[in-house]
């Protein structure tokens, strides 16, 4: 379940806020100081944060700080409130971090709305950073599982690591060593030759897109930027 955390000092609103989210269907944390806030955030580490601006003890600016300093909290978004207009204020909330920025007064329903699109564009975000296609080819991190025409793959683990690390930078040229980092490991000592191995295999698996991996002749492989690009030497 999405986890909300309100930091509002009006208790009354925070209270209006937290049930209208709760209905619809959100766990929610609620906090009335910035200090107590900041340590909910630690502890609870939710999905959002519903931070007001003029808060006791620790302000939300420096609150919104905080959290972009957690490394933790990295992930949380955070929509700030302000009974403040002018658009000096919007640019300092963005510029500390903030995700979104709400003016007071404002529309419960209208603020549950800019929630549920910001929490989607941050699930769309995180999605587009775990699967990439082109070209036919795609690779799913979360189900470590590659696939070529949505037929999946039967890739060893060296073999995906390498076809993911190729398709996420198309175009871009990958030395054998940096290809041995990110297929074998760091620690991993081989011979650079022993990557063309992997590349041959990984070739023959993709079959009819096997064109897709470029051989830079003197340097190592790339994804190939364009289907319209001349193919390269495989030799």
């Amino acid at each position: 379940m999405t986890k909300i955390l309100i930091v509002e000092d009006d208790r009354s609103l925070a209270d209006v806020v937290a049930y209208n989210l709760r209905q619809a269907g959100y766990e929610v944390v609620v906090s009335h100081d910035g200090q107590d806030g900041f340590s909910q955030a630690q502890i609870k580490s939710p999905d959002l944060i519903v931070l007001d601006v003029m808060l006791p003890l620790l302000d939300g600016m420096e609150v919104c700080r905080r959290i972009r300093a957690d490394g933790s909290l990295r992930h949380t978004l955070v929509m700030m409130l302000t009974a403040r207009s002018e658009e000096s204020d919007e640019l300092v909330g963005f510029a500390v971090g903030a995700d979104d920025y709400v003016t007071k007064p404002f529309s419960v329903k209208v603020l549950l709305e800019r929630i549920k699109a910001l929490l989607r564009r941050r699930s769309d975000e995180a999605a587009n950073e775990e699967v990439v296609a082109n070209q036919g080819v795609s690779v799913d991190r979360t189900r470590f599982r590659a696939a070529m025409d949505g037929e999946l793959l039967p890739l060893t683990r060296s073999e995906f690591r390498l076809l993911d690390a190729l398709i996420r930078q198309p175009g871009r040229v990958f030395r054998r060593a940096e290809l041995i980092d990110a297929a074998l490991g760091e620690d991993t000592i081989v011979m650079e030759r022993t990557i063309d191995v992997h590349i041959r295999a990984l070739r023959r698996k993709l079959g009819a897109r096997s064109d897709v991996i470029e051989t830079v002749r003197g340097v190592g492989y790339r994804f190939r930027e364009d289907a319209s690009d001349e193919p390269a030497d495989f030799s």
